[in-house]
């Protein structure tokens, strides 16, 4: 492994939790670098499910440092609940396990109220974030108005900074809003709290996993949404906060991106996304409805009904190469298991540019949901395959499907998962 990033190469939700567990087997430390508490990794072990919202995956192999980085935009309150949850099930939370960066920028209760108030003032234009405060709190850090992590184990500093950033942040709630303003002594009491149970636990985590890099540890970059959400690079406005790919690591983890060996996509073998926006192959007619059932596409962290529908090969080859990835894992191959066709994008059509058959990914269309998507398909093969571990013992028809996924998108599929346990998965030998 060396130095591995695992990442969404879709819009989030891929099943990213249950691959990082797996690989989290074989490393030393798992670094969480950008996202809030708006993921939501999933993970069954036998009869237990575990959902993560911010500590890394890694948590439940019992002997891994894991770390969340610099650029998780941190709810402190949410994250001692998150550890709290997990002592209780019998999985072991101390210093030796968990360490959080002191320079991460921490989620405020008026960062959720803005947060939920802003949606319902652009009416139409909202973006459908989660409503738990991400956007506001990174729009701090580059307004260079946030407090971090350090700020909550010093009182005095943090009492000093909070009644200066809620002044101006009730000035917005109250004046634009017309909503009832927030005390700077009940949240002072709430956060102040918090940071004291949180200090033992809190570190300079960049130089903590330059070091277990230069020592020949193991680290596995753990991604949280996915490549079109990327601030930067994604379906804007209709993105996350954050940089959700291979480039976020560098800012996000304060690790050299040079020394990054390697990048791994995680993609569904069909689409889905949260939330608002384009979504190209999205089916909003029972076939949509019937991939939701199946795929059980329901939101870990919010529970929201996921929009779905087919294998995008356009955006699917812009996430690769934008991330530089070297291998595919593809996720829920199980749940086109009852479909006697399966179709994928191929190619677009832009009819208000008069553009046909486009190949390329139009990240510079300024109306992104003008796109027609262009389908090809294949036949399904109508059996259940949960059972399988080989890649031999697969239908013809699945192996057909996968490989021609592969060959449209130019990056091996290194692995696939046909179900929600650990061992529901199926290596294809091509992971270099």
């Amino acid at each position: 492994m060396a130095t591995l990033s695992v990442f969404g190469a879709q819009w989030g939700d891929e099943g990213k939790g249950k691959i990082i567990d797996l690989l989290a087997a074989q490393a030393d430390v798992v670094v969480r670098y950008q996202g809030g508490a708006n993921a939501g990794h999933t993970v069954v072990v036998g009869e237990d499910k575990f959902v993560l919202h911010l500590i890394p995956s890694g948590i439940l192999h019992g002997n891994k440092l894991n770390v969340i980085g610099n650029g998780v935009a941190v709810d402190p309150v949410v994250l001692l609940e998150e550890m709290d949850g997990l002592v209780a099930r019998g999985i072991d939370v101390g210093r030796d396990s968990l360490r959080l960066s002191a320079s991460a920028h921490i989620i405020l209760d008026m960062h959720k109220v803005i947060d939920n108030l802003s949606e319902r003032f652009l009416g139409a234009g909202r973006i459908g974030t989660t409503g738990r405060g991400i956007g506001p709190c990174y729009a701090d850090k580059a307004a260079r108005t946030g407090l971090r992590v350090m700020d909550l184990l010093d009182p005095d500093r943090f009492r000093v900074r909070l009644r200066a950033t809620l002044a101006e942040k009730n000035a917005w709630i109250e004046k634009v809003h017309g909503h009832a303003p927030l005390g700077v002594d009940e949240l002072y009491d709430r956060y102040a709290s918090v940071g004291q149970r949180l200090a033992p636990f809190v570190d300079d985590t960049g130089a903590l996993v330059r070091r277990a890099w230069k020592e020949g540890k193991e680290i596995l970059f753990e991604g949280a949404q996915g490549a079109m959400l990327d601030i930067d690079h994604g379906t804007y406005p209709y993105v996350t906060s954050s940089c959700t790919g291979v480039g976020g690591i560098g800012a996000g983890a304060g690790f050299p991106p040079q020394a990054i060996d390697r990048a791994l996509g995680i993609a569904k073998a069909y689409c889905t996304r949260v939330g608002e926006g384009p979504f190209p192959t999205e089916d909003h007619g029972p076939e949509g409805q019937r991939i939701r059932d199946m795929g059980h596409e329901y939101g870990a962290t919010t529970g929201r009904p996921r929009r779905c529908g087919w294998f995008d090969a356009v955006a699917m080859r812009y996430a690769l190469e934008l991330n530089g990835a070297s291998g595919v894992v593809m996720t829920k191959l199980d749940i086109l298991s009852d479909f006697d066709e399966i179709r994928v994008a191929t190619s677009y059509d832009i009819p208000t540019v008069g553009l046909e058959k486009v190949s390329e990914y139009p990240a510079s269309l300024a109306r992104l949901d003008e796109v027609v998507p262009r389908y090809e398909s294949r036949p399904g093969w109508m059996a259940d395959i949960t059972g399988v571990r080989q890649y031999e013992g697969l239908p013809q028809a699945a192996r057909d499907y996968v490989e021609w996924v592969e060959e449209l998108i130019a990056v091996p599929i290194v692995m696939l998962s046909v179900g929600p346990e650990r061992d529901q998965v199926i290596p294809r030998g091509k992971n270099d």
